[in-house]
């Protein structure tokens, strides 16, 4: 049977061989009645077949569902009325996990976590779905999660790109994201358990970072000159002294840049998607990091904004770093640029990893992460 006009292009093809041989296959998320459906179930809480449904608190009835662009871990599916002008009536996005791993998944996790503790800095999850483990041990797999959609909010990397074109300073929003940041860490730390890095632990790190530098320089050529200086930021860390070693350690966001900050229309910054990276097991990411990993992160982002805009503005990426760090230390009363060893080897190993993906996916984009591999390994 031919798919109706509006779902031609969700085919997949057609199954040639097992229960399905004959039959058209297309992808369900374009399906306005397989996003009722869903929505439906999440409404409803209970199993219904091997998924369970769970929900945290009502969801109106009568909802219609858009499929947003696909990402590449992930699809998103938005109820409700969601244009930005609206100011009646409830909106929600249901993020549908395309990579599932058995366990506690960050994006479900941390901010349950942070609605039980208070923090608005982060949607609270609505309603969510998982299902047991195939493979048959004790854990779930969460399959998708539903949460308030911010209606008119735009991310932080549309609005940095903004005001770089039009000329305008982003330090009051860099600020702003920074006290927002802290916020979300402090509200972390008081609801998940933390650990204080030791001499072992540092070094561990250490060590990971330094593998990880050496699979990348094998495979990007351009960075194996680089390697001598950008080491010594890894041996810096593992041989910070022992006050530095006993800092903690906490659950993190574990992938935070310009694009998982949105700002309302009210001016106020909310921080989403806390899966962290996708294509690295599910127990590295829920592994306490020190905070400073998410820091580095977001000054990583000011930077690939500035070398976005022709021509390159250093200064407003110094400025805007600068404010985010001092909009941090007002909330959390720690200064990242305090620990200069610690930040510079984090923000060193997420200079190496941007390297690698920008080789792999975006060659063009591969000079923004090397100037800061110049920068960081000491390049004047």
């Amino acid at each position: 049977e031919a798919l109706p006009p509006h779902l031609a292009a969700a085919r997949v093809g057609r199954a040639a061989q097992g229960p399905l041989a004959g039959l058209t296959v297309y992808e369900g998320l374009h399906d306005p009645r397989v996003a009722e459906l869903l929505l439906e179930r999440l409404r409803n809480p209970g199993s219904w077949g091997p998924l369970r449904f769970e929900r945290a608190r009502p969801i109106p009835a009568a909802l219609s569902g858009k499929l947003l662009d696909a990402e590449q871990s992930n699809s998103s599916l938005v109820y409700g009325d969601a244009r930005g002008e609206a100011v009646h009536g409830d909106a929600y996005i249901l993020k549908i996990l395309r990579r599932v791993f058995p366990g506690p998944h960050p994006d479900l996790e941390l901010p349950l976590a942070l609605a039980a503790e208070g923090c608005d800095r982060v949607p609270a999850p609505v309603a969510w779905f998982e299902a047991d483990d195939p493979t048959g041990s004790d854990d779930t797999l969460t399959l998708g999660v539903l949460q308030p959609y911010l209606r008119g909010s735009r991310d932080g990397w549309q609005l940095a790109l903004a005001a770089l074109g039009a000329d305008r300073e982003f330090t009051s929003e860099a600020r702003a994201l920074g006290r927002a940041t802290a916020e979300v860490h402090l509200a972390l730390a008081a609801a998940l358990p933390t650990v204080t890095l030791g001499r072992a632990q540092t070094a561990q790190f250490a060590d990971a970072m330094t593998a990880r530098l050496d699979v990348a320089a094998q495979a990007v050529p351009a960075l194996m000159p680089y390697v001598p200086g950008l080491r010594t930021a890894f041996d810096a860390l593992a041989g910070l002294d022992e006050a530095a070693r006993g800092r903690p350690a906490q659950r993190v966001h574990g992938d935070l840049h310009l694009g998982q900050a949105l700002r309302t229309p009210d001016g106020r910054w909310s921080v989403i998607d806390f899966e962290g990276e996708p294509a690295i097991p599910l127990a590295e990411r829920r592994r306490p990091q020190p905070p400073v990993r998410d820091v580095a992160g977001m000054l990583r982002s000011f930077d690939y904004a500035a070398r976005s805009h022709e021509p390159w503005r250093a200064d407003w990426a110094t400025r805007c770093r600068a404010a985010f760090c001092e909009g941090y230390a007002q909330a959390s009363g720690t200064d990242p640029r305090a620990e200069p060893e610690l930040l510079r080897a984090y923000e060193t190993d997420k200079a190496v990893y941007e390297v690698l993906y920008e080789a792999r996916h975006r060659p063009d984009w591969l000079p923004v992460p090397m100037a800061a591999i110049r920068r960081l390994a000491g390049e004047r």
